[in-house]
């Protein structure tokens, strides 16, 4: 008998989830059949972050692409809002009712009335950039801020004049490893082994955060301050540096401005102030101080969980005080390392891929990203309605606050949805048009890291299944549909390798498209030595690390680090409770696999998890059903007695699909998120929401 012969190749490819790792893979794809078919996809081993290993969620990517629920046709609405029923067009037919309908929106309400609402299921420069160039001619309202990393980054830049930091991979070189706010063994998974490796050589591991987090587990040392209180405990910690004259005056004087200033600013910071505020033991604070001072070098690792706070970019403006206050910036292995990633380094040239020039001058309406459910709902807030949203690589649904809000708008009749997308999702079932979309093993596209310095490759391994079409073929077809061609609007219309090598053409120099694609992944510019402030040179108006920042009391803000309660502090009598709704499912993180069996269901269903000690005082058992609520929506969940939250917190996981909550609500945790902005850089304070909690045979009139 023979046997059939088997033709493969291998594929060279880069993750491109929202996650800091962006690791390198490896496709192996059969040619044997009619159609190429990827038969296995595996780590790359010479890739110098991820090193071979991939992650339980893109272990099963095959399964994702191949899955038999993938959208791979246009779909049109046939039931109401949110009921999922839709039916098969063509393309042709999914364009002529696009292009109509926007062009009604256009022709009544202006272009400003059209929002795309583009997030981070494809953090590639084609998925998340090229449309980018349609909306600008178009006119459309953009987004302003983030639903992740903007307060982050304006919070350190606030500070030092740019996000740009240490290399993370330098902590191989740190003797005193702080991770603070990031649950690193679990989002940042692939960066572990870089901090073990310093263990072995004798470095000691801090971990502070407001839940025990698996990353905890694995401290030398762990710090647990209330949700939103780390700024106080910094205050502290500057504190001590100045009393005890742990400071690096010499540094200090030849690299910052307004020393004098601080120290006088936390003279009341005491341990004891700081430990009334966060419910760190003052002994603890005053052990940190010291360590931090002392044991060198040190690296301090955070990553954006933090920013989630309505003070959030204060959170990132204070930390970035701490290495500049020792001198930490001396020493390879030092410093702190944030997002720090190649959209730091501005190797690119994101004008080229973005054009704002074809903006041609005219202004479009701003929209906060974060409070997509007051856009959607009330308009007189916002200059006027939204009537056509389309949404590309999200799932708003699930992923922004306030959920209910968002609901309620997308069931509006009068708005007209296009959504682009793999699988019904949540946001999904409340859409005109659904158009299929690639997944990265189908698309070409570079992948800019946010995690690490590496720029990644991505080969596509396969044709498009079905009738999928990439991020930047979809816009193409939506220019199209609009009445754009190649010879009026050229621009519109580049393909994907032209639109690629005029972005890799950066201020630092032009990163070569045929090179990168034969090695798959190059280095973003770096000092060679590992030290990017040790002789300072910060790109701030003073050019300086700017402990007093005056241009903040211009925005409202104080001129130097100051702690400030959250403002749902102030509902503590009714809301007794602060909410935390963290990454913590190993087989998914964020929304774009919980829709999945294989990967939801072996995990443990989304529960309450509540402080022994608060469960005993509501009379709440483990497995127990608790309502959880505020004045935005509420949930009914089982119990989790655990001791990974303080006292007077609750956790509820995030990331699951909103059916996954089981209560009748057909809304997730972020029904109860609120969807205030961070005090500044466009953040969004997920966490500094409060709940209160019940049992739920408790009568909902008698626990409001």
């Amino acid at each position: 008998m023979s046997v059939p012969s088997t033709a493969t190749h291998t594929v060279h490819g880069t993750c491109h989830h929202d996650c800091p790792d962006s690791c390198g893979w490896t496709v192996t794809v059969d040619e044997s059949g009619p159609v190429p078919h990827a038969v296995q996809l595996r780590g790359r081993a010479d890739h110098p972050y991820s090193r071979g290993e991939l992650c339980p969620k893109v272990n099963r990517f095959l399964d994702r692409a191949y899955h038999p629920d993938r959208i791979l046709h246009p779909l049109r609405r046939v039931g109401t809002k949110g009921e999922g029923r839709f039916e098969q067009i063509t393309w042709a037919e999914a364009m002529e009712e696009v292009g109509r309908r926007l062009g009604e929106v256009i022709a009544t309400a202006g272009p400003g009335a059209i929002l795309p609402f583009v997030s981070a299921g494809n953090q590639s420069l084609l998925a998340e950039g090229f449309g980018q160039r349609l909306w600008h001619l178009v006119g459309a309202a953009r987004t302003t801020g983030a639903l992740c990393g903007a307060a982050a980054g304006a919070g350190a830049a606030t500070t030092n004049g740019t996000g740009k930091a240490a290399d993370p991979l330098d902590v191989v070189h740190s003797n005193l490893v702080i991770l603070w706010g990031t649950n690193t063994r679990l989002t940042n998974r692939h960066y572990w082994p870089f901090v073990e490796e310093a263990r072995a050589r004798g470095a000691e591991v801090v971990v502070i955060d407001p839940v025990r987090t698996l990353t905890a587990e694995s401290a030398d040392r762990f710090l647990q301050p209330h949700p939103g209180t780390d700024v106080a405990l910094m205050l502290a910690l500057i504190h001590v540096l100045f009393r005890d004259g742990l400071t690096d005056t010499e540094w200090i004087d030849a690299h910052t401005i307004g020393a004098d200033d601080l120290r006088a600013h936390v003279a009341t910071c005491t341990p004891e102030w700081a430990a009334g505020i966060t419910g760190v033991a003052a002994a603890d604070i005053e052990w940190l101080a010291h360590r931090y001072a002392t044991v060198r070098p040190a690296m301090i690792r955070t990553l954006i969980g933090a920013e989630h706070h309505e003070h959030g970019a204060m959170f990132f403006r204070t930390l970035a005080c701490l290495p500049a206050l020792v001198g930490s910036w001396r020493e390879r292995g030092g410093g702190f390392a944030r997002s720090t990633g190649v959209w730091t380094f501005e190797p690119l040239n994101m004008a080229a891929l973005t054009r704002p020039d074809l903006l041609d001058g005219h202004s479009t309406r701003g929209l906060p990203m974060g409070q997509l459910g007051r856009v959607l709902t009330r308009p007189e807030e916002f200059g006027g309605p939204v009537n056509a949203l389309v949404v590309v690589g999200g799932n708003p649904l699930v992923s922004a606050p306030a959920a209910g809000l968002i609901r309620q708008g997308l069931a509006r009749e009068d708005l007209f949805t296009v959504v682009h997308e793999q699988f019904l999702t949540d946001t999904a079932r409340y859409a005109d048009i659904i158009l299929p979309a690639t997944t990265h093993l189908e698309s070409v596209d570079v992948v800019p890291a946010w995690g690490h310095l590496y720029i990644g490759w991505n080969e596509p391994a396969i044709p498009p299944l079905g009738e999928a079409v990439s991020n930047s073929e979809l816009h193409r077809r939506l220019a199209a549909a609009l009445g754009f061609t190649p010879d009026t609007d050229p621009a519109l219309f580049d393909d994907d390798l032209t639109a690629l090598r005029a972005t890799l053409a950066g201020p630092q120099g032009t990163i070569d498209l045929d090179q990168l694609r034969a090695d798959g992944f190059v280095r973003a510019p770096f000092p060679d030595d590992g030290r990017p402030w040790a002789d300072g040179g910060f790109p701030t108006r003073s050019g300086r690390v700017e402990l007093r920042c005056d241009l903040m009391e211009l925005a409202g803000q104080p001129v130097l680090p100051t702690y400030q309660p959250p403002t749902e502090d102030g509902e503590a009598a009714r809301f007794p409770f602060r909410l935390m709704s963290p990454k913590q499912q190993t087989r998914f993180l964020n929304t774009s696999y919980s829709g999945l069996a294989a990967h939801a269901g072996r995990e443990q269903p989304p529960a309450l998890e509540v402080a022994a000690a608060d469960a005993a005082a509501l009379g709440l058992a483990d497995g127990a059903t608790a309502r959880v609520w505020n004045d935005r929506g509420e949930l009914t969940l089982p119990v989790r007695i655990t001791a990974r939250v303080a006292p007077g917190v609750v956790s509820v996981p995030w990331g699951w699909w909103t059916g996954a909550y089981g209560d009748g609500t057909g809304l997730g945790v972020n029904a109860l998120t609120t969807d205030a902005s961070t005090g500044w850089g466009g953040g969004v304070a997920y966490w500094s929401t409060r709940v209160a909690v019940a049992a739920a045979s408790m009568r909902a009139s008698s626990s409001r």
